[in-house]
């Protein structure tokens, strides 16, 4: 498995989050739902579901292809090239087993 480092502004947001944003329940879920009932995220409330609807309050376009999570991680993709960050990091990154799923072409 891969792991990779929090930045220190993602840590603090993280901690900020723990401490100020995060209903006060005993569950051992980092991220849980914000309306009752607190706990984790349900069948019903896939974080791509989420993200398309946030877009669409957004008025972003979400009929292309790519949207969700795959739209995070071909941004994060992206951005990793602008970067120049090597291919073979961004595969592992993403976690292919094929580095070569990852070039651009």
């Amino acid at each position: 498995m891969n792991a990779l480092q929090l930045t220190p502004e993602v840590g603090w947001a993280v901690i900020d989050y723990l401490k100020y944003g995060r209903p006060k329940v005993d569950s051992p879920f980092l991220f849980i739902r914000h309306m009752a009932p607190f706990g984790p995220f349900s069948e019903d409330d896939h974080l791509s579901q989420l993200i398309k609807r946030y877009m669409e309050l957004a008025h972003l376009p979400t009929l292309k292809k790519r949207r969700g999570m795959h739209s995070l991680r071909h941004t994060m993709a992206s951005r990793l090239l602008e970067q120049d960050t090597p291919l073979s990091t961004i595969s592992d990154i993403l976690g292919h087993a094929d580095p070569d799923s990852t070039a651009v072409f």
